[in-house]
């Protein structure tokens, strides 16, 4: 009898405490908070410590059940951002503070690219070793990614014979231009892949001759900030978690991005993803520097904005303490 009581009440008691389990996981999961994030670009290694972050759980974590847009042209960060159309963006630095002397309130709360991965890339063969050698030569630029070239040519006493560059480096492949604007990560890359050698090239990177522009940062609108700063603040801590995770498990985090990459069909591979991701930890974590990842300087911001101001595209520049907020430093819990 006692068996057969027994038989009973123990499938009700594991229901009931099946029951209890998943009412108990409801309300953790009531406790979430919905945040949107928006990276500039599409699924690439670019933005693999934010993936990572995600689907190792490090945002539930800290409390935030993240939805993570997908990037591209047609949805330009700082627009979908100005418009609330998504809680957090990524932005180039440079391109943030242009957009809060336009007014937009955005605030920086987490620089995780550390150094420049800006360069041009010429062909030694066409005589071009330094930068006065490109004095009257055909340079690619990217219309919108014209600051630093153009300080650069400044500091050089340089004019050059600008040529609009496009998504691809093609042109200076089938040498229509001299020297074409690369990012290390993406573009210069492609140019190895097609069949050239690193000796044959000469590289100009920004960030060695006194032009460190940071690039890829986390903004958010100071507005949605002051609502709740610790939701925030512990969207950066997630966010560098991953970055940190992504950099010690390489290939689970290239696992990811190209689960997320084939997604949305950009047709990459993962030889290429991997050049990225490894790119990157060298952007966000440069040897010898002692700036930590999630943290802007504020000698790097001066830097930028007086160059931005020097180019006309800035009317002032905001104080440093009303455009970055150290959610690293500054106390922020979740």
């Amino acid at each position: 009898m006692l068996r057969r009581l027994l038989s009973y009440i123990l499938p009700v008691g594991c229901l009931l405490g099946a029951l209890l389990f998943g009412s108990s996981a409801l309300a953790a999961a009531g406790e979430l908070k919905t945040v949107t994030f928006l990276p500039q670009w599409l699924p690439q290694a670019q933005f693999a410590g934010y993936y990572v972050a995600y689907e190792k759980g490090f945002y539930k974590k800290h409390g935030i059940d993240l939805k993570i847009l997908r990037g591209g042209p047609g949805f330009p960060s700082d627009v979908m951002l100005s418009r609330k159309q998504a809680d957090v963006t990524t932005l180039f630095l440079s391109d943030a503070i242009q957009q809060r002397d336009r007014n937009v309130q955005l605030i920086n709360i987490g620089q995780i690219v550390q150094r420049s991965g800006y360069m041009l890339v010429a062909k030694k063969g066409s005589g071009i070793s330094r930068p006065e050698d490109l004095n009257s030569r055909k340079v690619s630029l990217w219309q919108s990614f014209s600051v630093q070239p153009q300080s650069f040519f400044r500091r050089y006493k340089i004019t050059v014979r600008p040529v609009v560059q496009g998504t691809t480096v093609n042109l200076f492949l089938r040498g229509g231009v001299d020297a074409a604007s690369a990012m290390w990560y993406n573009e210069y890359h492609a140019i190895l892949n097609a069949g050239w050698d690193e000796n044959e090239l000469t590289l100009f990177f920004f960030h060695q001759y006194g032009l460190n522009f940071p690039e890829d940062g986390i903004y958010v609108l100071e507005e949605t900030f002051r609502r709740d700063p610790a939701l925030y603040c512990s969207f950066v801590r997630a966010s560098v978690e991953g970055w940190n995770y992504a950099f010690e498990h390489r290939k689970e985090a290239l696992d990811i991005v190209m689960r997320y990459a084939a997604e949305a069909h950009t047709g990459t591979n993962r030889t290429h993803q991997q050049w990225m991701l490894d790119r990157m930890k060298d952007l966000i974590l440069p040897e010898g520097s002692r700036v930590p990842m999630g943290v802007l300087e504020s000698g790097g911001y001066q830097t930028v904005a007086e160059e931005l101001l020097k180019a006309g595209l800035i009317r002032q520049i905001q104080p440093f303490d009303r455009f970055y907020v150290d959610c690293l430093r500054d106390g922020y819990h979740d």
